[in-house]
């Protein structure tokens, strides 16, 4: 009988990339969406016969008993949230409700109505924030400097509090920026994907951008999600952080993309101190050692290769929607 499995987010990045590779490895997939998700479905369309879709939220323990209770699942994703960085300045309360509290939700459905499901919880590298020290290892202490890291923090501990506490299969992957084609538009990555495809093809005469000195961990979400599916395959759950181990800053994205298309970044970068946050994290840079020598997980998308897969999937996406137009 094919193991099911529960991902929350699945129609993000990272949920459509984990979806994909577990129906490879035979699992029923189910993914929960909320009911005010704006063309929800674009980056699972492709696989959208093959996965149950639930209707739920993270904010709504009601529904996620009823998940949990129809499903019956071997494993569960945590991958929902309210991810934007910059956005949780915003919205710091749905931030901390949803991206934070709402891991206690599904935790605790988990423990009333179905206690032995593996559950993984996406964790971020936003929690280091003010870093204390460089690189960033599971021992390193969080100085979250967003919303969102706030509430990262607590669902990392909520986690670990359960797992203690309960004994229930409950981890974390302290994930560092991972990207893809997929990713969101609003993220400073896709943002320059996308930019330097509208300039490349006339659509655009600029890009505007903050930060360019931030510096961060950049991978491929295809090799991540490999990372989240292994944690669950242990004998005994435990916390990882997953990254390169190599850091590159946003200049050096840009002039990568930009240099990819073969254009020349400082003719159409402009520097906007309204893409600025209210307090910034300067370096993120990844310790994956003990990923690596306890799972065998080694990233298998160079950060070069990654920018240049990003370029081309966003200059061929204009492409066609120029000829549409």
């Amino acid at each position: 009988m094919a193991k099911k499995v529960i991902i929350t987010g699945i129609t993000g990045q990272d949920g459509s990339y984990l979806a994909e590779l577990l129906l490879e490895k035979g699992y029923d997939v189910y993914g929960l969406v909320p009911r005010y998700a704006t063309n929800p479905f674009e980056n699972i369309e492709h696989i959208l016969d093959k996965v149950t879709i639930i209707t739920g939220d993270l904010s709504d323990s009601s529904s996620l008993y009823r998940m949990i209770r129809d499903v019956q699942p071997d494993e569960v994703y945590n991958l929902g949230a309210q991810s934007f960085v910059k956005g949780s300045w915003d919205l710091p309360e749905l931030t901390g409700d949803v991206t934070g509290v709402g891991v206690t939700r599904i935790l605790e459905a988990l423990r009333y109505v179905k206690p032995d499901t593996k559950f993984y919880q996406a964790s971020s590298s936003e929690m280091f924030g003010k870093v204390v020290e460089t690189p960033q290892r599971e021992t390193t202490p969080f100085y979250p400097r967003s919303p969102y890291g706030v509430a990262k923090v607590y669902g990392h501990y909520i986690t670990v509090n359960y797992r203690e506490s309960y004994g229930m299969y409950a981890c974390s992957g302290i994930l560092f920026n991972h990207e893809s084609p997929r990713r969101g538009r609003e993220f400073v990555t896709r943002k320059i994907s996308e930019g330097v495809a509208r300039i490349k093809l006339g659509l655009a005469k600029e890009l505007r951008l903050g930060n360019m000195e931030a510096r961060r961990d950049w991978g491929f979400v295809g090799d991540y999600v490999v990372m989240m599916w292994l944690m669950l395959q242990q004998d005994k759950p435990d916390d990882y952080v997953i990254g390169t181990g190599e850091n590159h800053s946003v200049q050096e994205f840009v002039e990568l993309a930009f240099g990819h298309a073969g254009l020349d970044w400082k003719k159409y970068v402009v520097l906007d101190e309204a893409f600025k946050r209210p307090a910034e994290v300067d370096e993120l840079l990844a310790d994956p050692k003990k990923a690596k020598e306890k799972l065998g997980w080694e990233p298998q998308v160079s950060f070069e290769e990654l920018v240049k897969m990003m370029v081309e999937s966003d200059i061929k996406k204009m492409k066609n929607l120029k000829r549409k137009a």
